[in-house]
């Protein structure tokens, strides 16, 4: 089954150039919006699908295709085809065109060499006629001034396959759907049913049952497996047809209604299943967005019979993905953060940064442009709460691109350096009770990341006691109250060196320490709700009374916020 071993896109849409070298299984792009995943796939299946050639004329291409509408650059989508079978490699056919792939290097030679893997190279090319061309590469072929294209079958062959295509192109016995590809049975249309359309779909199913067996066994088989009820599966003509052609044949499930009804998660587990029986003939899938109809568990169920979690790929994937349950099931081998700089695309790999804990911890945070990585829960709960209080009159912290995600304490750096890695702007709210490492901080500050943290060796709760006027500790204290109850809350103040009642009738700075330590300790507003809670309905609102360094500092927090918009 054949592979794709390089992409190189040039002037296309968003993309003004992209040179990729993408796994043997999946290949999962994660990333904010429009920074250009959806095209990949698409010129992935411009360049590799049978049906583009025949199906589109010049209406295919726009000038809105072309990077910054500039037409006088053409359009140029490449891809390297390996684990060719061996009519592929046919000297007398593609001899000029079979060049060398180097797996250890990643590097391309003009020539086929001991050591290489032989391969195609596969270009489509649209001027500014936007007529496609499609045609073979290689250096030496170009230097002499030759051109060829790929035979028509070896053209099928190759294709790709993609789901989401409608229901009824792969559950029908077209050319180049599926069933076409899933076994050398195939239904005979009889001359009878030209007589009556009613009587013919039922003489015809009784005719191709047992030569198209084979295949209804597979299509049930897959089904099962998938929890999708279908009944006994039978070959019929689709009652829904004008003419006995192409595509007249369809799936019915046991009470006779057409498959391609299935609704769209359905259809999609189903061609995902079909298509890994057709492995050995063709095995590139192009799926955008994974998550699109299909609930959590189908969106699992979906990865894994794509073959996510097995050791040897049976299919090739390029896919798209903004659910964090998706993010989860993959591993970070299969995933790539597409990145756009002022003169490229970068399809940066995930595998290289070790970043597997904090994909499975925060998988929302890889997919926006902009994150804050919270120290903890109380972090976390502590900016979700101002953000609701400021949502009467200022944009909110996800509308601005940003995503806030919990670091987990001591991982906190790991996570906001991981993240930093991969081109996320990033920032880093963290207590100040305890040091960082020094080769944290600098490498996160070398990254370009920007940390901001208490003063004077506080906790948040230490920072918040410290730091807000008198009416708002009061109202603080009675939340606290509240939530663990009088006896709980005085004890706690009791072990820090100070009363309840002394607290609430005279407070000084030892009496606001003693509060902030014992809110610490005990664990008054350690849960995202909690702390929430109090910023939206304390803090926030107080906000403009309390002392000028804690005022700055929140203040900077939102407007590195705020600044997510203008630069996402």
């Amino acid at each position: 089954m054949s592979r794709v071993r390089t992409l190189e896109i040039k002037h296309f849409r968003s993309i003004q150039h992209l040179h990729w070298t993408p796994g043997s299984g999946i290949n999962c792009l994660i990333g904010p919006g429009d920074s250009g995943k959806s095209s990949v796939l698409d010129a992935i299946d411009l360049c590799l699908g049978v049906k583009r050639s025949i199906q589109f004329g010049n209406a295919q291409f726009r000038d809105s295709d072309f990077y910054r509408l500039d037409v006088s650059q053409p359009i140029q989508i490449s891809l390297t085809i390996g684990a060719l079978d061996d009519s592929l490699k046919s000297l007398d056919h593609y001899g000029l065109y079979l060049r060398g792939f180097h797996e250890t290097t990643k590097e391309l030679s003009d020539e086929p060499e001991v050591g290489a893997e032989t391969v195609l190279t596969l270009r489509l090319t649209v001027n500014e006629d936007l007529e496609p061309i499609w045609s073979l590469y290689s250096d030496r072929a170009e230097a002499q001034g030759e051109a060829k294209s790929l035979h028509w079958a070896d053209r099928v062959r190759l294709a790709s396959t993609r789901l989401g295509e409608p229901g009824d192109h792969h559950l029908s016995w077209k050319r180049g759907s599926l069933l076409h590809k899933l076994s050398d049975e195939k239904a005979d249309i009889s001359a009878d049913l030209a007589k009556v359309a009613r009587e013919a779909r039922k003489a015809f199913g009784d005719k191709a049952k047992p030569q198209v067996s084979e295949t209804l066994m597979m299509v049930e088989t897959a089904a099962k497996s998938l929890g999708i009820s279908v009944g006994e599966v039978s070959a019929l003509l689709d009652s829904n047809s004008i003419s006995f052609s192409g595509g007249t044949i369809c799936l019915h499930d046991g009470e006779g209604v057409p498959l391609r009804g299935l609704g769209l998660g359905s259809t999609r587990l189903l061609v995902a299943a079909l298509q890994r029986q057709v492995a050995s003939r063709a095995g590139v899938v192009l799926l955008d967005e994974v998550e699109h109809g299909l609930e959590p568990h189908r969106i699992m169920r979906l990865i894994d019979s794509l073959g996510a979690k097995e050791k040897v790929p049976p299919l090739q994937v390029f896919m798209t993905t903004h659910s964090p349950v998706a993010l989860k099931e993959l591993k970070i081998e299969q995933l790539y953060v597409l990145r756009q700089s002022t003169t490229c695309h970068e399809a940066r790999h995930v595998g290289i940064y070790d970043a597997q804990g904090t994909v499975r911890d925060c998988p929302e945070a890889f997919l926006a442009p902009s994150v804050i990585v919270c120290e903890g829960a109380t972090e976390v709960g502590f900016l979700r709460g101002l953000d609701l209080h400021r949502q009467a009159t200022q944009m909110s912290i996800a509308a601005n691109g940003v995503a806030l995600t919990d670091g987990k304490g001591e991982n906190a750096y790991k996570r906001a350096i991981d993240l930093a890695s991969l081109g996320y702007r990033t920032l880093l709210l963290r207590d100040n009770d305890k040091a960082a490492k020094a080769t944290d901080v600098a490498k996160f500050k070398a990254l370009g990341g920007t940390v901001i943290q208490w003063r004077d060796e506080k906790a948040i709760e230490q920072e918040i006691f410290s730091s807000v006027s008198p009416a708002v500790v009061e109202r603080l204290l009675s939340d606290a109250i509240c939530n663990k109850g009088e006896d709980s809350v005085s004890a706690m103040i009791k072990n820090h060196g100070s009363s309840l009642l002394e607290c609430q009738n005279n407070l000084t700075d030892e009496g606001r320490k003693c509060l902030g330590l014992s809110a610490k300790k005990g664990g008054w507003f350690k849960t995202v709700s909690a702390m929430g809670a109090i910023a939206k309905a304390h803090i926030g609102p107080g906000l403009p009374t309390c002392e000028p360094g804690f005022k700055k500092l929140v203040e900077t927090v939102f407007s590195w916020i705020d600044d997510g918009k203008k630069r996402n």
